[in-house]
């Protein structure tokens, strides 16, 4: 009961906070000198700030009564910024969302409705991946224009795999092969693991979890129930059990990322929009390689990505609605593609992303869209997701068949989290 009643009251307030701050107007968003419109475009990622910039002059070359100006807030603040500025009028005309919020802005009124804008233009939201323009749909209405996309891909550490005498993974690996190289690669004496089995969920059992049959939720239903479920569980936790991983204690402070940059874990799942810090990396740009994600019952990996969408108290809606929809095109995902940081969206136009870092067979991430599913989410995902950590986290041991009961528990608390979103 206790815990019932902390989640409804976190559930009740989200939606009022949020209706708080649908009212006032963009701070930026107002004429500029000569009668311009002035944008204000919200982002969190510095990595991406010169790629912005230049799709910003693009646009404003073919716009010259608009400009644009970024707002970077690092992620740890983001979403908190973006209420707090809402409540105060000062909300960027345009900003960046993703799918564990999309619902919960939508739901609340406080994105502006895509649709009639879209059918007005005849803009053809089929140039991007089906599950993205899904992701960013909401009972029926579009909020957010694909920007790019992520899936997720076996990084490996060809040194220690040439030290170890395992042949690279390619599109033959199941989990089994998983398994099997696990246990070569790992070296006590050198304190190098076969894999990172972190307790992730886009990374990592988000993935395994469709791969065994299973899902997260569907149709507002958890899935953490189902046997099949569990088995996509136990494909991270038998490789903690085994010593074949890091303990989940320890890749608290450390993530599986680290280790694998730090050459202290041979493989790790990771997401395509990491090949350019990969590729900073020294150690890993000469000798790391990447790899389609191995097969379980079945193919999958998870697709993700942001989206822009317009604030629906944006004074200059129109202004705002012409910079979402070249964001969308095919001229500003070539510019975004050349930069190298994220996957474009728009089809066709991966291949200078791709061609961008040769050392490393970034193809493969294209080639996953194939079987890819969607990132699970609802209208509070982050209360159920949160719920993942305080609940999974002390079975991630693989000791006995505790993640069989913590699943189980998972889905029943995760189904009073749903249940507020009927």
């Amino acid at each position: 009961m206790h815990r019932r009643s902390f989640l409804a009251g976190a559930l009740a307030a989200a939606p009022a906070a949020l209706g708080a701050t649908a009212c006032g107007n963009g701070a930026d968003s107002t004429a500029g000198s000569g009668g311009r419109t002035q944008l204000s475009y919200g982002m969190w990622d510095p990595l991406q700030v010169p790629g912005m910039q230049k799709i910003m002059k693009a646009f404003e070359a073919e716009h010259p009564g608009i400009t644009v100006k970024l707002q970077v807030i690092p992620f740890a603040q983001y979403w908190t910024t973006l209420k707090t500025s809402m409540r105060g009028g000062s909300a960027p005309d345009v900003f960046w969302m993703n799918a564990p919020n999309l619902r919960l802005y939508a739901s609340n009124d406080t994105l502006e409705p895509l649709g009639e804008h879209i059918r007005r233009d005849g803009f053809d939201m089929g140039v991007h991946p089906e599950e993205l323009v899904g992701i960013y749909s909401y009972e029926g209405e579009h909020y957010g224009m694909p920007k790019d996309f992520d899936t997720i891909g076996l990084w490996y550490n060809k040194e220690l795999f040439d030290r170890a005498k395992v042949p690279y993974p390619d599109e033959s690996w199941t989990w089994e092969t998983v398994y099997d190289a696990a246990r070569e690669l790992t070296d006590p004496k050198g304190s190098v693991y076969g894999i990172a089995a972190e307790m992730q969920g886009q990374y990592c059992y988000y993935n395994s979890i469709p791969q065994a049959g299973g899902y997260v939720i569907r149709d507002g239903k958890s899935g953490f129930a189902e046997p099949e479920t569990i088995e996509g569980l136990r494909f991270w936790t038998g490789l903690v059990d085994r010593g074949w991983s890091p303990t989940a204690s320890a890749m608290t402070d450390t993530s599986g990322r680290q280790l694998y940059i730090s050459e202290k874990v041979a493989m790790n799942y990771d997401l395509s929009a990491m090949a350019s810090m990969m590729y900073a990396a020294p150690g890993i740009k000469d000798h790391g390689g990447v790899a389609v994600l191995p097969k379980g019952r079945k193919r999958a990996t998870t697709i993700h990505g942001l989206a822009n969408v317009i604030s629906a108290k944006s004074p200059h809606t129109e202004a705002a609605w012409k910079l979402v929809k070249f964001m969308g095109s095919k001229k500003a995902a070539e510019i975004q593609a050349r930069e190298g940081v994220t996957i474009s969206s728009y089809t066709g136009t991966q291949d200078a992303w791709v061609k961008s870092m040769p050392e490393f067979d970034l193809k493969v991430f294209i080639d996953m869209l194939d079987y890819a599913v969607p990132y699970p989410h609802s209208t509070y995902t982050q209360a159920w997701e949160n719920l993942q950590y305080q609940l999974l986290g002390s079975s991630w041991t693989g000791h006995g068949d505790g993640i069989a009961k913590a699943s189980r528990t998972l889905a029943q608390q995760m189904d009073l989290v749903l249940e507020r979103e009927n």
